[in-house]
Formats: structure tokens, sequence, C-alpha cells
């Protein structure tokens, strides 16, 4: 499955073997860490037992983007619904959607920093956003349990027989990077023609976010929608209406 697992600015390396162990469990084997507070192969190593070859494949990475940028389906952990409309989904939908799509899709299951979780603007690079669902009288789960509820419905939805297969796509699928070059062209061309003169402008992007991840777009309409955005800049510059 091409699943890669990208933890935000983690803060205990303890939380970090946890998830390296579970990877290990479920057949996990891509690890991605943007920013950790400490990282030691050695240390790991030695709290989730003979997981080297995970620990040999780890990634580290400065910008989130960066390491978001070659996924094409990115599903973000938070433990709580945000007051703003999301894709939610619960891990086993979410599972059986990754598990359809994993000959095509590169899948990043982004997870933010224990003590705060994936803020909105780091929500919005996901394409889906994941809640489990707890007891509300201890609703928390750490970093690493939540991490293997993921794992394990992960586990199960790519060996419970023959998956669901993805439709067939006229065009490759977008990926992270191509999908945030199209927002920043759609956010220019409505500034451009004072949309957001009496809107707020981090609203509208949002909901501009969750529809396109709805969809989702593939690489040929990616680039349709980026050079309709690209024009209409241009056209107001010809006419000297350029803001």
């Amino acid at each position: 499955m091409n699943v890669r697992v990208v933890l935000y600015t983690p803060q205990d390396i303890v939380n970090i073997a946890g998830v390296v162990r579970a990877m290990k469990n479920f057949g996990l084997r891509y690890l991605r860490l943007v920013r950790p507070a400490e990282y030691s192969q050695y240390r790991i190593e030695g709290i989730a037992h003979n997981t080297t070859d995970i620990l040999k494949r780890v990634k580290l990475y400065e910008d989130l983007d960066e390491a978001l940028a070659d996924a094409t389906h990115v599903v973000g952990m938070t433990a709580r619904q945000r007051t703003v409309k999301r894709n939610v989904r619960r891990p086993r939908e979410a599972a059986a959607e990754i598990a359809a799509g994993a000959e095509s899709e590169v899948t990043a299951l982004l997870l933010g920093p224990e003590d705060k979780g994936l803020s909105n603007t780091e929500l919005d690079r996901c394409s889906r956003v994941v809640i489990i669902d707890t007891n509300p009288a201890h609703a928390s789960l750490n970093l690493a349990q939540a991490f293997t509820v993921m794992a394990y419905e992960l586990f199960m939805a790519s060996n419970s027989g023959t998956p669901l297969k993805a439709p067939k796509r006229a065009s490759s699928p977008v990926t992270h990077r191509e999908l945030e070059e199209l927002f920043a062209e759609a956010e220019n061309a409505l500034r451009a023609i004072e949309f957001f003169k009496s809107r707020d402008s981090e609203r509208i992007m949002r909901t501009v976010r969750e529809v396109v991840h709805r969809v989702p777009l593939d690489q040929r309409e990616t680039k349709l929608f980026r050079a309709m955005c690209f024009e209409v800049q241009r056209y107001l510059e010809r006419k000297g209406m350029s803001a």
C-alpha cells in the first residue's frame, strides 16, 4: 500500500517509537518526520524492537509541504471536528478509500503534535479528515494510540479479500504540490476581481479547498482550472484593470 506516514512536529520520541512499532505490526513502511523535537534511530529501535528496516527509510523534513509534495491523497487525523466544514471520515471509511486507490494513489497519513494536533491551516492541506469516536468523558488518545487504530483499519482494508477498485482516471492523479499551486492561482484570480472585498478570504478559500478535495481533480482538470485562473488575471492586466 502506497502510504507515507507523516508526523508533523512530534514532541515525544516515545510516541515516534510507538508509531514505528505499529507500522511494523501492520505492514506500513515509510515514515516522514517534519521538525521532530528529538530523533534518534538508536533510541527508537531500543523501544520498538526489530524495526531497523523502517528506520532506515525514515526521511526528515523542515517543511510540511515538502513532506506532502508527492502525495495524491492527504488524510489528516484530528481529535475533534472543527467548526469549519470538513470532508470527515471515520477510520474504517478512510481506510476503504485508501485501499481502493492503493495502486494509483500515494496517500500521506498526517498526524500533528501531541499537545494541540493539526491546526485548521494544516488540515486545509488534507483531502480527508479522520476522527476517532471515543468516550466523551475521556476522549483523548495519544499520538501512537490514534495512529495504531488507523493502521489496523488500513491493514484490514488491504487484506479483506479483493479491495474496491478505484474508478479509472482519464489522467494521472494530482499531487499535493500541484493542488497548492491551483489554490494559489485561484486566490490570486479572486483577489484580482476584488471578490474578497466584502468577504472573509480565509473562509472562502477553505470552502474552495473543501469542494476540490471532495471531487477529487486529476492532473488534466487541475491544469485546466489553473489556466482559467491565470487567464482571468491576464485579461484584467490587458484591460488595465488588474488589482
